[in-house]
């Protein structure tokens, strides 16, 4: 398997074996079941399809609770495919942290960031503003400035960075490093922040 889901549970700080005081985020990951078996015969590519996360049987439809039914499992919340695993799991079978993962390992990981709402060039994009309040300048420390020429091309050039909606975008953080596996809490603890909110749908990969 070269990767697994989870939920992001928080950020906390441990000891490393030289001494270092190591921030790092929590992730509950897994245990997933294979929901789905694809193989190159029958779909063009080999993949497994695992879900996670437990859903109301009210808020799943039918056609998801006959599919969650054939992997004799309950209704998820999140499903997803991963191509060419290394594992051979049958339909049904559960996939746990440490058959995938290991302490020191090399891994991406891909979340959805944070919503912040409309927001100016300042916190969007790291302006400077202007710099000082003299010689008449009023309300005007944090504005983007000039944006462009007036009589050619007489229009707002495609990719501005201006004012707007800021965060909610799917981020992937690559290359952190595994530092601990609690494979009985199903819990992995990853050097560095993770994209999105606590509570969040991660997807770890190698």
């Amino acid at each position: 398997m070269n990767g697994i889901i989870g939920k992001k549970i928080g950020m906390t700080s441990i000891f490393d074996d030289a001494g270092n005081n190591v921030a790092c985020t929590v992730i509950e990951a897994g245990p997933c079941v294979v929901t789905q078996v694809k193989t190159i015969d029958s779909d063009g590519y080999s993949a497994l399809q695992l879900a996670f996360g437990d859903a109301k049987e009210k808020n799943t439809t039918q056609s998801l609770q006959g599919h969650f039914g054939k992997a004799n499992t309950t209704p998820k919340r999140k499903v997803l495919e991963f191509r060419d695993s290394p594992l051979s799991k049958s339909l049904g079978d559960t996939v746990l942290l440490d058959e995938v993962f290991a302490p020191g390992d090399r891994i991406s990981v891909v979340g959805t960031s944070k919503g912040k709402g409309f927001q100016g060039v300042v916190k969007r994009h790291g302006f400077a503003g202007v710099g000082q309040a003299t010689h008449g300048q009023h309300n005007r420390l944090r504005a983007p400035g000039s944006i462009g020429a007036s009589s050619f091309p007489s229009k707002v050039v495609k990719g501005m960075r201006m004012g707007g909606r800021m965060g909610n975008d799917r981020v992937k953080i690559k290359n952190l490093r595994v530092v601990r596996l609690f494979p009985e809490q199903n819990l992995i603890l990853i050097k560095g922040a993770v994209p999105g909110h606590i509570g969040s749908f991660v997807i770890i990969e190698k």
